[in-house]
């Protein structure tokens, strides 16, 4: 394990050779790849989005493909079409770019529900179906989408049903001033990403994902988080508790999140610090005046749960 944690480390080091003083959310979107995940970034712009997500992609040595979201972007531009060659007298198929390793979808938000249904359908099934085709898309794949806040025009939003196909949300909000000091002499940001190196093999970040499976989890462990799913559903407060499918996110993230710490083993410490990138996106909670942050949210969640039960 101490091997494989000094491994790791190198990459979250080499990535926030581009990214300063975000070592956190590096973490937790290595942490989102590892599991297999799909990481949707929310933030301004401008805040180092594409930023981490190409960098990511070069340090872990995956082919990635940008698809910037507009309002005219149809599904065929994503998935590819079949065009009639003369020379043959046949259809041939021209894959789109939706068939790389590592897919950075810009601003998702800003194109219409049928394109995003077209991509996240991608995301779940891991294969696409083009005029009656399957085609499997590429092992290991990895979709990294960005949008901007709902306050922003021109915005289409994501429904909850498409959102809990991300395994993690993140925002990476302002640089602290050293960062910033930092980035405006140029020694951080996207112009260093042609100077980072890969630190890992695919094969290697296959057998990672093998991995986070095999940490252990004790009774207890699962205990906590059955209160924590409980707690969810069971508030008045929280017309939409957190599902199957968040649970099992919030585990698999919490083993990643051991294994990443040189643990065969899951802590309490471990859930907590993964629960607000698996849960806000998943959660809504109603007050009387009106809804609540995701961030307040997950810390009440926190707050109210013991770790162990009375």
């Amino acid at each position: 394990m101490a091997g494989l944690q000094q491994l790791l480390d190198s990459v979250v080091s080499e990535v926030g050779k581009a990214l300063a003083g975000k070592e956190l959310q590096i973490r937790l979107a290595l942490c989102c790849m590892l599991c297999r995940g799909h990481l949707l970034l929310e933030d301004l712009p401008g805040m180092g989005k594409t930023t981490l997500a190409l960098a990511l992609g070069r340090v872990l040595g995956l082919q990635a493909q940008r698809i910037q979201f507009t309002s005219d972007l149809l599904p065929a531009d994503i998935l590819g079409v079949s065009v009639y060659e003369t020379t043959t007298s046949q259809f041939s198929f021209h894959p789109g770019p939706i068939f790389h390793p590592l897919i950075l979808a810009d601003e998702i938000n800003r194109t219409t529900p049928k394109t995003q249904s077209a991509l996240l359908e991608a995301m779940e099934e891991r294969q696409v179906s083009v005029e009656g085709v399957t085609r499997p898309l590429p092992d290991p794949f990895f979709v990294i989408a960005t949008q901007n806040p709902l306050s922003h025009s021109g915005t289409y939003p994501l429904p909850g049903s498409q959102l809990d196909r991300f395994f993690m949300r993140l925002a990476l909000g302002y640089p602290d001033p050293d960062a910033e000091r930092l980035i405006l002499l140029g020694q951080h940001g996207r112009e260093q990403l042609t100077h980072l190196t890969q630190q890992l093999s695919v094969s290697q970040l296959k057998e990672m994902q093998q991995q986070v499976s095999e940490i252990r989890v004790s009774e207890p462990l699962l205990s906590y988080l059955q209160r924590l799913i409980e707690h969810s559903r069971s508030q008045e407060s929280f017309p939409y508790g957190l599902s199957s499918r968040g649970a099992l996110a919030l585990l698999r993230a919490g083993q990643c999140w051991s294994m990443m710490n040189g643990r065969n083993y899951v802590i309490p410490e471990d859930l907590q610090v993964v629960l607000p990138a698996v849960v806000e996106h998943r959660l809504q909670e109603q007050t009387e005046t009106g809804q609540q942050s995701a961030e307040a949210l997950s810390q009440r969640l926190l707050r109210d749960v013991d770790v162990i039960a009375e």
